[in-house]
């Protein structure tokens, strides 16, 4: 439970940091960011999967980056589904998904490195 509470912060700050680097992007409040945090969660572990093996064939025939349209998809349909967050255009949900997953990564690397001298 406490690794969700964290992921889901990390990917709420994650969701303001790009809000700040992108024109396109706008999120109303860090509550909002929460929500959008939970919102893609729940979008990426139920649905994701399903759409990546639906899309195996075109997945494959283009090398991979028809999951960039998968996760374009998932932030604008996160967009539609929390208000107070929206999401201009393709180029913006694209260039979203890339920085929050940068920086969720990047965050989460330095955790886990922190909590791995912990235990030693």
């Amino acid at each position: 439970m406490q690794n969700f509470i964290t992921k889901t912060l990390v990917t709420a700050v994650a969701v303001i940091v790009a809000s700040f680097l992108l024109s396109g992007v706008h999120v109303d409040s860090s509550i909002t960011a929460i929500l959008v945090a939970v919102v893609l969660g729940l979008l990426n572990t139920f649905v994701k999967p399903i759409l990546v093996i639906l899309t195996i064939p075109i997945t494959v025939f283009t090398l991979g980056l028809f999951l960039l349209v998968i996760n374009i998809l998932m932030v604008k349909w996160a967009a539609t589904l929390v208000p107070g967050f929206t999401v201009e255009n393709w180029w913006a949900a694209l260039w979203f998904s890339i920085i929050v997953s940068i920086f969720s990564a990047f965050v989460q690397s330095l955790t886990a490195t922190k909590k791995n001298d912990d235990e030693s």
